[in-house]
């Protein structure tokens, strides 16, 4: 019996096991939102987050811990996400700048960055915080007044690897 049993293991399959390898990876450039926007309504064709229109500015901040290595793509609404029935156009304009740093040379980034159609692109060279605002303006049809209701637009934001 017990040759029976040491031929049974000579001739068994081998058995293998997957192990698994886990990693953890702390994001090296985290987006905030530090101030939600408002649209004002300055005149009855018109949505603005310009302060001069009644509009308060949505801001974020970017907190990166390595230099040179993302960059901040902010992109203005070109369509509202949500609205009362529009049956006209809207003709949508829109910027991002560079509002605070916690570094004096990210100063530089409004001079640097790239607008490619409604989104803007900076180069976050530098380790630190930026906050960054983003105008956005939203003019109704021929001049004709807006719908009444209320109406939501997004600005995205993200952060990308170089």
């Amino acid at each position: 019996m017990k040759y029976f049993i040491i031929a049974l293991l000579l001739c068994a399959s081998p058995v293998f096991a997957n192990v698994n390898i886990v990693g953890n990876v702390e994001a090296k450039c985290v987006i905030q939102t530090t101030k939600a926007g408002v649209y004002g309504n300055p005149i009855a064709s018109k949505l603005s987050t310009t302060p001069a229109d009644g509009g308060v500015l949505p801001i974020v901040r970017y907190d990166v811990s390595i230099a040179d290595a993302y960059t901040a793509n902010i992109t203005h609404p070109t369509a509202f996400s949500s609205s009362p029935t529009i049956s006209d156009t809207v003709a949508w304009t829109g910027s991002t700048l560079v509002t605070q740093t916690s570094v004096a040379g990210m100063s530089a980034y409004n001079a640097a960055k790239t607008v490619v159609g409604n989104s803007t692109i900076f180069n976050l060279t530098l380790a630190g915080s930026t906050w960054f605002s983003t105008a956005s303006s939203a003019i109704y049809g021929s001049a004709k007044p807006l719908p009444g209701g209320i109406y939501t637009a997004v600005v995205q934001a993200s952060c990308i690897a170089k």
